[in-house]
């Protein structure tokens, strides 16, 4: 009798356990899928645009012709009507020379107080330009065909560009180009004419490139040059901060989104880049595609992630 009625205990108590068991495990893994870590990431889409590869090349503006101003007359230098780097047009009055056969006369003829010789001489200019220097002052003494003042002809203004001799086959696809000045101004710009010899110290080659405006531009003024290299009409473009790479920036990766809480790593290869975007050769993705833009860094190859920008 003893034995049967512990048959009977155990035939209630056991089906209980098991399923106090099964529901503890049940709820022990609820809690573990709840518990997942989510990655908060924003993301951005793939754009297809036309980009270029450029190079980036110094470039001084020089005045290729310089004219000199010189005395017409011995004498002495009664005005100076110019300062260096000042803009100069044609036919502005430069200097006077007071001549020397005034300067004996004492400005009267023979002793007649009634009549005056000034014997004053206009210097003017022939082309507009910037006055580079000037070599004498007021009251000074010159002679006849003595060089007063230097000025660089404002309509000569090139930028010498130095063209490394690898880079140079990509000239003929840059005749017109933009001359970027150090104020981010852009000119219009037009290869006219390579120089004959090369820099022999740093192997390039100089062209000549002219402004479309001359603009007071001051000589050996540095800018900058950029060359087309190669163009993409239709380029796969992700935003930089999308494209993640290694220490040593031989290898990249972008997270890609394969539903909206996996991101898994895909690695890819890079072209064409600037300070914002960034193109990309392989693989070839879809305007569909998601891309990670924040919070991918240091996510493994597949990861849970949570949007919180679409």
């Amino acid at each position: 009798m003893a034995i049967r009625v512990k048959s009977i205990l155990l035939m209630i108590l056991v089906p209980g356990t098991i399923l106090t068991l099964i529901s503890c495990h049940s709820q022990s893994r609820t809690v573990e899928v709840d518990t997942i870590v989510k990655t908060p990431v924003t993301i951005a889409p793939v754009m297809f645009k036309p980009v270029s590869s450029t190079i980036g090349l110094p470039a001084v503006a020089t005045y290729m012709n310089k004219s000199i101003v010189r005395a017409t007359t011995a004498g002495t230098i009664d005005k100076v009507l110019i300062t260096p780097g000042e803009f100069i047009n044609t036919d502005q009055l430069l200097f006077t020379i007071r001549t020397k056969e005034a300067m004996a006369l004492g400005n009267k003829i023979q002793g007649d107080t009634s009549l005056y010789f000034k014997g004053i001489i206009n210097i003017t200019s022939h082309k507009e330009g910037v006055i580079n220097t000037i070599s004498y002052q007021k009251g000074d003494f010159v002679q006849e065909g003595d060089e007063l003042a230097n000025v660089s002809e404002q309509n000569s203004l090139v930028f010498i560009m130095d063209v490394p001799f690898e880079l140079d086959k990509y000239i003929s696809n840059n005749l017109n180009c933009w001359i970027i000045l150090p104020d981010n101004r852009q000119i219009n710009g037009t290869i006219i004419r390579k120089l004959p010899e090369m820099d022999m110290q740093s192997q390039t080659i100089k062209y000549v490139v002219k402004p479309a405006t001359i603009d007071k531009i001051p000589g050996n003024l540095i800018a900058n040059i950029n060359l087309v290299k190669s163009t993409n009409s239709n380029a796969e473009v992700l935003p930089k901060a999308a494209v993640l790479g290694d220490e040593t920036q031989t290898n990249f990766w972008v997270m890609k989104l394969i539903n909206d809480s996996t991101a898994i790593k895909v690695s890819v290869s890079k072209g064409f880049e600037n300070n914002d975007e960034v193109e990309i050769t392989s693989p070839v993705f879809t305007k569909d595609d998601r891309i990670l833009l924040t919070g991918g860094y240091g996510l493994s190859d597949t990861a849970r992630v949570s949007i919180i920008q679409k």
